[in-house]
């Protein structure tokens, strides 16, 4: 049975494009890696178990060119991910918000596929059509039961043509929807019993799932679709030198986009904003004397970086194009008191006894006893 892909919609110009795919973005190095890779490549993928991994972790060529770091943490995770999607087992990326699932589970269908954009979003309604297959029923109504009138799901589309497919958010997909899934991860078949035919995976194929510890119990993996993952748990930062040159970077990145200041004008600023972010996530000053009460939101590495572009963007059009502590400070706030009472009184606590009594930090202070009013 062959599926047939639907027409992509051009844009004008890629530079007006809000938020470009990971293929797109990077494909100059995608090129590069792909020229200078002499090792082994399974079945359709662009590039070799090594290049992926290159790619993701960053290095520099034979030639020169600089590959840069699209996800900085353990190697080996990576090489893990990397080797699993290079069987028949489908991929889990665990952990929790903000520990760039989507950012990985991205850049590696660009890498191996060279596409990114086969997806399903998981969400409260997603159907069961966006991971099996729909009608057109106007041409149902028309032309009867028919390969024209079936509208391919990404799932099916990517086992057809031999593609890595994204399923975002898994655990808050319905569990009856999730378990569409056990048919295609185990028999790599999709059966379509209106048309007495079935669409199997071809080599290439394969599924990168993500989830985050926090929607444990929303719907949870059922144990035979569980057993047909292999799971990779992505930790938060392990150094505070590491989740600043994760926000700088990914910042940077959105700047250009957005034509915001540059990033080494507010470099004091992100280090304070990861600062204060893994103090209350930690529970303890980074000097280890004092302990804190921690909010009930994540604090996490995707906050930070959402906290700090609100805060060029001030900056930009409110201020003197440098970031500054009244930039990020509502931001801040925001991010914190998730929960309008307990995080109130955590938040009031820390920066009255941390924030007001750390050197240097004193416009910090200010800005945050005018944020919160």
């Amino acid at each position: 049975m062959t599926v047939s892909a639907p027409t992509s919609v051009a844009t004008d110009a890629a530079g007006d494009v809000l938020r470009p795919h990971a293929e797109h973005v990077f494909a100059d190095e995608l090129k590069a890696l792909a020229a200078a890779d002499d090792r082994p490549r399974p079945a359709r993928w662009k590039l070799s178990p090594w290049a992926v991994s290159t790619y993701l972790l960053g290095g520099t060529l034979p030639d020169g060119t600089l590959i840069t770091p699209k996800y900085v943490g353990p190697r080996r995770l990576v090489e893990v991910a990397v080797s699993t999607l290079a069987t028949d087992r489908a991929l889990l990326l665990l952990g929790v918000p903000g520990t760039a699932k989507t950012w990985v589970s991205e850049h590696l269908a660009a890498a191996v596929s060279g596409d990114s954009t086969l997806l399903v979003q998981g969400t409260a309604g997603t159907p069961e059509e966006a991971v099996r297959y729909g009608w057109n029923y106007a041409q149902l109504l028309a032309q009867g039961p028919g390969l024209a009138a079936l509208v391919p799901s990404p799932v099916m589309r990517g086992m057809a043509e031999g593609m890595t497919v994204r399923v975002e958010e898994l655990t808050r997909i319905p569990s009856d929807v999730q378990d569409a899934l056990i048919t295609v991860l185990s028999e790599k078949t999709l059966p379509v019993p209106e048309l007495g035919e079935e669409v199997q995976a071809v080599r290439g194929f394969n599924l990168i799932a993500t989830a985050n510890d926090r929607d444990r119990g929303v719907n949870e993996l059922s144990s035979a679709l569980r057993r047909r993952f292999s799971t990779v748990v992505l930790p938060l930062p392990a150094t505070p030198e590491a989740e600043v040159d994760i926000v700088s970077r990914r910042v940077a990145q959105i700047g250009r986009t957005l034509d915001l200041p540059a990033v080494p004008e507010g470099m004091a600023e992100i280090r304070r904003v990861v600062t204060v972010f893994r103090e209350l996530r930690d529970g303890v000053t980074t000097d280890g004397r004092t302990k804190l009460k921690s909010p009930s939101g994540t604090l996490s590495t995707a906050e930070a970086i959402s906290v700090v572009t609100g805060g060029l963007a001030l900056a930009a059009h409110f201020g003197d194009g440098v970031l500054r502590p009244g930039d990020v400070a509502a931001g801040v706030l925001g991010a914190v008191v998730r929960d309008p009472t307990s995080d109130r009184v955590i938040w009031q606590e820390y920066v009255e006894t941390v924030v007001r009594e750390r050197d240097g930090w004193k416009d910090f202070y200010r800005a945050c006893r005018e944020a919160a009013g």
